[in-house]
């Protein structure tokens, strides 16, 4: 009897193809309607922080360095009172062999699929991680196919988004290239029934511990330096994963008061799935259109439960323009000889400004840096926002306007992180739970865990079940 591959039929059957390509049993961790056991289901499905660093140096993956970045530090302090602006340290994680953080989510899930007898690997991403996935491929000697969205309905494809599906094909990897649309999520399923392959999903427990290792890594680094945890640490923030596995990293390693500081470039008003706004951003992840959708509702994933859950470990959210990451991309390679690419530097972009909060003894740790290329290049993106009508100017980066205007900023003291409301957002994610919950009450149990979601208390989730 043939299946049916209509987009309905293949959408019915999604819960029993993700099952065979994830191996793992959801259902078992549930604790009610709402509830699910999240420490259980990471520990019991992922691997311990040692075995995990092992699998990864296998690879040669992890052990990035930690630079000290003096001059940027310096020009911090120009522009902050006397006896402001932290210390700046960024981890280079264009180290790693894809160039990315991400190679260390990919070696994980990777190293399980060979372990687990799955003759390959497919990932339905338009960024970095498909290039980890593919490079780790190829050392494992799995085939790898990595489903983008490239184009608009005009055949036009983002600089950057092509420059990775280059790269993922230099690694040996088939690259199927879509317009952007509902069509992703169908052809990946379709994919994974057909080849029995596995999915090296970005939010599988895999994935996030595959991050643990950057967390732990910063904190024995800074205090080898420094003698001391670093007082905060600043995440690119998008799906949650680069936050959650980092944040949790450090804890293992003792760094619990360290603050967790999210940041995502600010493209509100422009819709990710339009055809039209499509091309008019020039940051395909790190930003506000991945970051709040993600924070404010996880299991929105291709996995049943995400492990990505940022809202547990974010002290705080602030968000930077377009403008000011390009502007940090060149300050950054003037400045330290580093050069990086854009996506990367959105945590640099909002820890000049977040340094200048904090005294000149305390230590702001940048996360991560990404590789850059030739569609990575702040030129390659900065002309094709051009060729899409985006007027670029140099100004006041408040006057941004993302998918209309671009603006540079004239001078460094004019880059300013802009916090987004924290319990806005803990409001939502309890709202979007309850929505998706078909329970009339809800338990203690229930109560206690989205507490825990949003790092907060029980009584502040009756507040807001009080108030909506």
């Amino acid at each position: 009897m043939s299946r049916d591959n209509s987009y309905i039929g293949v959408m019915a059957r999604k819960n029993e193809i993700m099952k065979r390509a994830v191996g793992i049993d959801y259902d078992a961790y549930c604790l009610g309607e709402l509830s699910f056991d999240y420490e259980r289901m990471m520990e019991e499905t992922g691997y311990a922080l040692d075995e995990i660093r092992r699998i990864q140096a296998g690879t040669g993956v992890g052990n990035t360095p930690l630079i000290e970045l003096k001059n940027i530090t310096r020009l911090v302090r120009k522009v902050s009172a006397p006896g402001y602006g932290a210390k700046i340290y960024i981890k280079d994680e264009a180290c790693n062999p894809s160039g990315s953080f991400k190679a260390r989510r990919a070696a994980v899930s990777v190293y399980h699929a060979e372990k687990m007898g799955y003759k390959g690997v497919i990932a339905a991403t338009s960024g970095n991680y498909g290039a980890a996935v593919a490079s780790q491929a190829a050392m494992r000697g799995l085939k790898c196919i990595i489903v983008q969205e490239v184009y608009d309905s005009t055949g036009k494809g983002q600089p950057e988004i092509i420059e990775k599906g280059r790269k993922c094909e230099a690694y040996g990897a088939e690259v199927m290239q879509l317009t952007v649309g509902p069509e992703l999520f169908y052809v990946f399923l379709m994919l994974l029934e057909e080849t029995g392959y596995f999915n090296a999903s970005l939010y599988t427990p895999y994935a996030i511990a595959g991050i643990e290792t950057l967390g732990y890594e910063i904190a024995r680094q800074v205090r080898q330096r420094e003698g001391k945890g670093p007082e905060a640490v600043i995440i690119t923030h998008a799906g949650g994963g680069n936050l959650t596995g980092t944040a949790r990293g450090l804890i293992k390693a003792g760094c619990s008061n360290t603050r967790i500081i999210g940041a995502s470039v600010n493209l509100q008003g422009l819709h990710m799935a339009s055809d039209r706004d499509f091309n008019r951003k020039s940051f395909t992840t790190g930003h506000t259109g991945f970051g709040v959708p993600f924070a404010t509702w996880p299991d929105r994933t291709d996995v049943p439960r995400n492990a990505a859950r940022p809202l547990r470990y974010m002290d705080r959210y602030v968000t930077v323009t377009q403008g000011e990451v390009f502007f940090m991309t060149e300050v950054l390679a003037r400045l330290e000889g580093l050069e990086r690419g854009p996506a990367g530097n959105t945590s640099l972009a909002a820890a000049f400004s977040v340094a200048r909060e904090m005294k000149e003894d305390e230590v702001l740790v940048v996360q991560e840096t990404e590789y850059t290329g030739a569609g990575k290049h702040p030129t390659a993106q900065l002309s094709f926002a051009a060729e899409q009508g985006v007027e670029i100017m140099t100004g006041d980066p408040s006057e941004d306007l993302p998918g209309t205007r671009i603006v540079i900023p004239e001078h460094p003291g004019q880059i300013r992180a802009r916090d987004m409301d924290m319990d806005k957002l803990r409001k939502s994610y309890i709202i979007n739970c309850l929505e998706h919950c078909r329970a009339v009450e809800l338990t203690e149990r229930e109560m206690e865990f989205l507490a825990e979601e949003t790092k907060t208390s029980v009584e502040f989730v009756r507040q807001c079940l009080n108030n909506r």
